[in-house]
């Protein structure tokens, strides 16, 4: 009852976490292709989702303080109580915006959401690190990635469907109330004292955690987790923010993409997450890394078969099946991953590292998305340069794989220490 309580409370956080970024990087998207934003300023736009990327910068403030008047509910809790207060009002300000007249004001405004989004991540991931022991974080990071893919559910299906009949406007106002769900893992939550995070001055808040990162794994081998780890979701990170303008593209109606696509999307990937914790209790971290890279990069060639095809929505629902139950595994052996890398004397700062060096390559790519489809257009013709897009951005799986491959012998001597 007491690890059904944790997963129940990181299970609501999980979708708090997720449905802001997914509103930004597919949600908003969809609206903007809607009405007929070029897909070049689509793929420019998710670029104000640079502070998910580089929140391990503020994450040293988040470790050190917690927020005035909100602290005695928890220093973790604190911070995520806030942004998700500043989630909620920011939502209801970029519902009333036309982003085709102010297309300015509606990316600052999103910059906001992003901003707090990445902040309240900061607080989730160490919250979640330090609320159970590493043989429980399987279990924790699965909750986790049930309520963030429930969150994807309602900021795409649910927000599609609404919109085809309710208009953009109305569909955000719904998702800010939606984003009063996270506030139940706080409610219900006790935070967990960590003994080991020791007050931290602004030196060593940055340097000490950095320290004991390299320290413990060697220059070279840091060096070499940290390049798979910027490698390994390559393939889902650049072509997410083009997913819904390709369907709307191919012809699909918004209440088809959401009534079909997204519900088929939601079952296979919560699939996938439970299969994930299911391989890192069999085979263990490595062997599921190495599985789920393979399944990743396999199952997004499948859409270049789409984009050559004639429209068929069960043709399409298959493949997004098969995609959403590989990055459902991937998403939970990856944060299992990243989980055995860190430190608790250093959790909010080396846990926003990694996860900033594993979307930075794919921040700077996916930004360019829509140049890269529009140039392959330019080559081959609207269908073909789709496929070759989709061909295109399954290879960056590729030099994961070598990596993992390569360094097998290391990899998994370090789970085994765990």
């Amino acid at each position: 009852m007491y690890n059904f309580k944790k997963m129940f409370v990181m299970l609501f956080l999980g979708f708090g976490s997720g449905l802001p970024y997914i509103l930004l990087i597919s949600t908003s998207t969809a609206w903007l292709r809607d009405v007929n934003i070029d897909l070049s300023s689509i793929g420019f736009f998710t670029w104000i989702t640079f502070s998910y990327t580089f929140k391990f910068i503020w994450a040293p403030i988040v470790d050190r303080f917690p927020v005035p008047i909100l602290a005695k509910y928890g220093h973790r809790k604190s911070w995520i109580a806030f942004m998700q207060m500043l989630i909620f009002g920011s939502l209801l300000l970029i519902s009333n915006i036309n982003p085709v007249e102010n297309f300015i004001l509606f990316c600052i405004v999103g910059v906001t959401i992003a901003l707090a989004g990445s902040i309240q991540d900061i607080a989730i991931d160490a919250f979640r690190i330090e609320y159970a022991h590493i043989n429980d974080q399987g279990n924790l990071a699965a909750a986790y990635q049930l309520g963030y893919r429930l969150a994807i559910i309602a900021a795409t299906s649910l927000a599609l469907i609404f919109a085809d009949m309710n208009g953009w406007s109305m569909t955000f106002k719904l998702m800010a109330g939606l984003m009063c769900l996270g506030f139940i893992g706080v409610i219900f939550s006790k935070e967990e004292k960590n003994s080991e995070l020791g007050k931290l001055n602004f030196i060593n808040s940055i340097v000490e955690p950095l320290k004991d990162f390299f320290s413990r794994f060697g220059m070279f081998m840091a060096s070499i987790i940290l390049l798979i780890i910027a490698t390994y979701r390559l393939t889902d990170i650049v072509m997410g923010p083009m997913a819904t303008p390709f369907y709307i593209d191919m012809g699909f109606t918004l209440t088809e993409i959401g009534a079909v696509v997204k519900v088929i999307a939601l079952a296979a990937s919560i699939f996938g997450i439970f299969l994930g914790g299911i391989l890192i209790k069999k085979l263990k971290i490595f062997k599921s890394l190495v599985i789920g890279a393979f399944l990743v990069m396999i199952t997004n060639i499948l859409f270049a078969y789409v984009a050559v095809s004639d429209k068929s929505i069960s043709s399409l629902a298959t493949i997004v099946a098969m995609d959403s139950l590989a990055a459902g595994i991937v998403g939970t052996v990856n944060i299992a991953f990243l989980t055995s890398l860190v430190s608790k004397k250093y959790t909010g700062f080396q846990y926003a590292l990694l996860t900033g060096f594993m979307a930075g390559p794919g921040f700077a790519l996916k930004g360019l998305s829509g140049v890269w489809v529009n140039y392959l257009q330019e080559i081959f013709g609207f269908e073909h340069g789709w496929m070759g897009f989709y061909i295109t951005t399954s290879m960056l799986t590729i030099p994961s794989i070598i990596l993992l491959l390569t360094y097998k012998k290391f990899l998994t001597k370090h789970e085994k220490t765990l």
